[in-house]
């Protein structure tokens, strides 16, 4: 970190200030791109000390915090300190993923200032890295209308979720079920609600893998053209911005109108091939097809949620070894 706050002071991009270093974002022509921001009114060598602020406080922000009394710090060649919290994330991704990043994913809630500041560093450092696509993964949580914080001393997880009965595949496709850009409501009626729609799928796949159908006929050709339409339109669905919640959706009309057609005996045997095809396309996807099993349980007991029905919440938060994160950062480590 300390050699990446040199070479980004190589090219002029930071100044000191009381011991601390701190970037000069008016170097940056590009920072507020990603938060639709324009920064270029702000007060030159404005400054902001704290690692989380909005928007309104935007400041030349800090590299490298200068020792205050009782604080933890390091001695390196920039002098005696801690680094800020972007600067590690930027040194992390450049060290296991190089110097250009295709797709970085994170939190709605970090786009500004975690993710601008990012950009904004690495991009400083190696300027192919500023052409980066930056997706912004996912919105955050609500559980029975009240948001799941996403830093929080007390919250659900998933292992609380396993251990009441529920199986992981349900977990994953109620997660997948809105669009990741907006927030997702968890309830465990939802919950039950994706059981049961993984249920209605696996039978249908049952019965086109077993159950005999009418042979092909000239007037079952609209049906294998609607079909190979929707295998097409899930495809779509996912090329547009990810969009997991129009692909499920594609997937569950196909299976109520391909029942209804097999339990009136007009289901053609030529649409099968197509139709499995599109449930093994689906599956690669959303992954709950095959039941998950016993292998799919979580073995670690640490971190009780609060608010969880039969589920007691931890005496005293404890840091556990590694997040128990999910697609939507609703399970998240405790901190103390």
């Amino acid at each position: 970190m300390a050699q990446a706050i040199q070479k980004l002071a190589e090219k002029s991009y930071t100044y000191e200030n009381d011991g601390s270093i701190y970037y000069r974002i008016a170097k940056f022509p590009e920072y507020g791109k990603l938060s639709h921001s324009d920064f270029s009114g702000m007060r030159s060598g404005a400054r902001v000390d704290v690692d989380e602020y909005e928007k309104a406080d935007a400041r030349d922000f800090v590299l490298w915090k200068a020792p205050k009394d009782g604080e933890p710090f390091w001695d390196t060649e920039l002098g005696p300190g801690r680094p800020g919290w972007h600067i590690e994330c930027s040194v992390m991704a450049i060290q296991y993923l190089g110097e250009t990043l295709d797709i970085h994913a994170g939190g709605v809630d970090l786009i500004f200032p975690h993710h601008e500041n990012e950009i904004a560093q690495v991009g400083g450092a190696h300027r192919q890295a500023v052409r980066a696509v930056l997706a912004c993964t996912p919105s955050s949580c609500w559980s029975k209308g009240r948001r799941c914080p996403n830093r929080s001393a007390i919250s659900l997880r998933l292992r609380d979720i396993l251990a009441q009965g529920h199986q992981p595949e349900a977990v994953r496709y109620l997660l997948a079920s809105v669009p990741y850009r907006k927030a997702l409501n968890f309830t465990f009626d939802g919950l039950k609600s994706a059981a049961t729609a993984i249920e209605r799928l696996r039978n249908y796949k049952l019965r086109l893998e077993t159950r005999k159908v009418r042979p092909a006929s000239e007037r079952r050709r609209p049906l294998l053209a609607r079909t190979a339409k929707a295998l097409e339109d899930f495809a779509a669905s996912l090329d547009d911005d990810l969009n997991t919640a129009a692909g499920a959706g594609r997937g569950v009309r196909i299976r109520a109108r391909d029942q209804h057609l097999m339990d009136a005996g007009e289901f053609s045997a030529a649409a099968v091939p197509l139709a499995l095809a599109l449930l093994d396309r689906f599956d690669s996807v959303f992954d709950v097809l095959k039941p998950a099993g016993k292998e799919g349980a979580l073995s670690d007991d640490r971190g009780r949620c609060a608010g969880s029905p039969s589920v007691r919440a931890p005496r005293k938060p404890r840091i556990s070894p590694a997040p128990i994160a999910s697609a939507r950062n609703c399970w998240i480590r405790h901190r103390p």
